[in-house]
């Protein structure tokens, strides 16, 4: 929570006076007692004598009430989650030669389509949505657009080979989603990828530069650590299984320094799982709300119940 005005803050320094100024009442009241020399007298005539805590509630009502109209002063601001209908997504996916791994069933470069077009089937109509695709280099298959059939075109040209340059696609998909400095145009990012980066940049420069422009990344590390695909030896003479496990690690560290999140799809059916919930929730984008109406409404209930502990337990007010 921030405050528009914090300098009224200061007001709750006022707080322990008044506490010091109702104790010192009291002591004044209970100083000039009146002297009555028929005691049961009175003492038949007066309603029972308050308790102590029914006493001190009615006081403790009121400076909280005091302290939460010094917070409405003070203009409170709370962060929340608010949906924008116009905003940007580009789909940043790994096509590197790992993606012919087939712990993902069929393979992960089926997996992969599929997820993309259950992901365009969930995101609102309104929204942007681009694709970057990147193996040892990144290439912005389409920009971020509204049309769902080119989109879902270039899903299906996706194709396996090459190396990982997770960092070139970070950059590709900024420029694409910001080609104007000065576009402040709700975005986000979400990054597949199944395997270490072995080129281009290092991604976590460019996930700063994201971080820099307010683009927050949602990675997905797709595959499991038993992934492997054939490659040919070195000499040419016949081919050697070579591990492909996801680099869980860098995409968790993309995630948390962009304020995306990071998901893990050991299976085709999560997979769809993930995107399915990044489809409906990523476009949702932090927004500033003044709560100055909760703090006042609260004061003007804490004081009411004051008033009302105070006429119950002895009849009047504090």
């Amino acid at each position: 929570m921030s405050f528009e005005a914090p300098l009224f803050l200061l007001l709750m320094l006022l707080l322990p006076l008044a506490v010091l100024a109702y104790l010192r009442a009291q002591r004044s009241q209970r100083r000039y007692a009146v002297r009555y020399p028929a005691l049961e007298v009175v003492a038949g005539v007066l309603p029972g004598r308050t308790s102590a805590w029914r006493r001190l509630v009615p006081p403790l009502l009121l400076l909280l009430a005091l302290a939460a109209l010094i917070l409405a002063l003070a203009r409170p601001e709370a962060t929340v989650a608010v949906g924008r209908e116009q905003a940007a997504v580009v789909l940043a996916t790994d096509t590197s030669g790992s993606m012919q791994a087939t712990d993902v069933a069929p393979d992960r470069i089926t997996a992969i389509r599929r997820a993309a077009n259950d992901f365009l089937d969930e995101v609102p109509d309104e929204v942007l949505v681009g694709l970057v695709a990147f193996s040892s280099r990144a290439q912005i298959l389409e920009a971020p657009t509204t049309e769902r059939a080119r989109v879902r075109r270039a899903v299906r040209r996706l194709r396996p080979q090459g190396g990982t340059a997770t960092g070139d696609a970070i950059d590709a998909a900024l420029r694409s989603l910001r080609p104007r400095p000065s576009d402040r145009t709700p975005a986000a990012i979400v990054l597949l990828s199944d395997g270490k980066e072995t080129a281009g940049v290092p991604s976590s420069e460019a996930a700063r530069r994201a971080r820099r422009l307010r683009v927050p990344i949602y990675t997905v590390a797709l595959g499991t650590p038993s992934g492997s695909i054939e490659v040919r030896r070195a000499n040419g003479n016949g081919t050697r299984r070579q591990p492909v496990p996801p680099d869980v690690a860098t995409l968790r560290d993309i995630a948390r320094v962009t304020g995306g999140r990071f998901s893990a799809a050991p299976s085709a059916r999560e997979l769809a799982r993930v995107y399915d919930r990044l489809g409906s929730s990523v476009v949702e984008v932090p927004e500033r709300r003044q709560i100055t109406a909760g703090f006042a409404g609260g004061a003007l209930v804490l004081v009411l119940l004051a008033a009302g502990v105070a006429l119950v337990g002895g009849g009047r007010l504090p």
